[in-house]
């Protein structure tokens, strides 16, 4: 059983709910995660709901609904170290048409943003977090079965204790419940590689 009394706040939003198997965000306007490259500025104050580990291999898996309906509306998984250092995966409102899902890494203070196009009508998501020592998988399901993989990543600043959990922000003049449900912690479900045999140091 997933314990929710070990997550704590960044940012402790004003409007939120925490049940023994449900959370709930209602979001801010302005807020978001978001640093520097290419639109210059520096977004950081969405709340990030988390909890510690020093485990080097385990994966957290965790559905998302959503009530969005403005343009970059967003809720979903996050591993926040601190304001240079986090990485976040989420679907992100754009119009009625589609919206982007997608994952930003953030390394010493510059961000990254990986997407992909879905229909606009998609209101719910499952991720699926996964960590081996230093390095990250991120995968996405629609049933919480079959995962696919959206992105593999290092960071740096990741070596020992991380903290990992959910978020939920509205960039611009916009709020929304997010829901998340189903949380779990498992051993990891990302295999080691089977293929290639790595380098000699």
């Amino acid at each position: 059983m997933f314990d929710t009394g070990k997550l704590k706040w960044t940012r402790e939003p004003e409007d939120f709910k925490i049940g023994e198997n449900k959370i709930e965000i209602i979001t801010k306007p302005h807020t978001d995660l978001w640093q520097r490259t290419y639109y210059h500025f520096r977004n950081d104050n969405a709340p990030v709901l988390q909890m510690k580990t020093s485990e080097k291999f385990f994966s957290f898996v965790v559905k998302t609904e959503f009530e969005s309906k403005h343009r970059f509306d967003q809720c979903g998984v996050v591993m926040y170290l601190n304001s240079d250092n986090w990485l976040k995966a989420s679907i992100e409102y754009e119009n009625e048409e589609f919206q982007h899902l997608g994952s930003v890494v953030t390394n010493r203070g510059y961000s990254d943003w990986a997407t992909t196009a879905i229909d606009a009508e998609i209101k719910a998501m499952w991720y699926r977090f996964s960590r081996r020592e230093d390095d990250f998988c991120i995968e996405c399901s629609k049933d919480g079965v079959n995962f696919s993989q959206m992105r593999v990543c290092h960071i740096w600043e990741a070596a020992d204790e991380i903290q990992f959990g959910v978020y939920a922000c509205s960039p611009e003049d916009s709020s929304f419940k997010a829901t998340f449900t189903n949380m779990d912690v498992t051993e990891c479900k990302w295999l080691a590689h089977d293929g290639q045999k790595p380098d000699e140091e």
